[in-house]
């Protein structure tokens, strides 16, 4: 009999697909959703032992012009994909390309995830994904809680 091991038991840890990724020796763009925000971190691993260089939560873009009575929205496609750009940007002086880590989250087509990955691939940062799996701009762009314009004023102030 097989013993499972701690964090596959608790759902929080796929050992097979994370081995496959160490085995890359690439740096890492690990995605997380919390409850109320979108986490994305840039991750290198040496020796057994993980290593984030930055971490960008989508909570920083009410620091960068998101409306504060739209806070409750910091999870939407427009947060996602704003919040890749933000940390696409910031990564761009030190690292070139990034394997993406999206943990135990189910793979959804035009998701979040992927909307965070298209922020990230428009900001500079190589990810190397499948462009069908990527939501159209359009789709970003059309929230119904924040405007176009407020989105892409946000964008020319990162």
């Amino acid at each position: 009999m097989k013993t499972l091991r701690r964090r596959r038991k608790e759902a929080k840890t796929d050992y097979k697909a994370r081995f496959n990724l160490l085995k890359s020796r690439k740096a890492r763009f690990v995605v997380r959703k919390t409850n109320t925000a979108l986490i994305a971190q840039i991750v290198t691993s040496e020796t057994a032992q993980d290593k984030v260089i930055l971490t960008i939560n989508s909570k920083n873009l009410l620091t960068k012009g998101w409306p504060a009575e739209r806070k409750g929205s910091l999870k939407s496609l427009s947060a996602a994909y704003l919040t890749g750009f933000l940390i696409g940007k910031k990564t761009k002086s030190f690292i070139k390309e990034a394997i993406l880590d999206s943990g135990m989250h189910k793979n959804i087509h035009g998701s979040r995830i992927y909307s965070l990955v298209k922020g990230a691939k428009d900001a500079g940062l190589n990810i190397p994904v499948d462009e069908k799996v990527l939501p159209k701009i359009e789709r970003i762009m059309s929230n119904k809680n924040i405007s176009k314009s407020i989105i892409e004023k946000i964008k020319e102030k990162l």
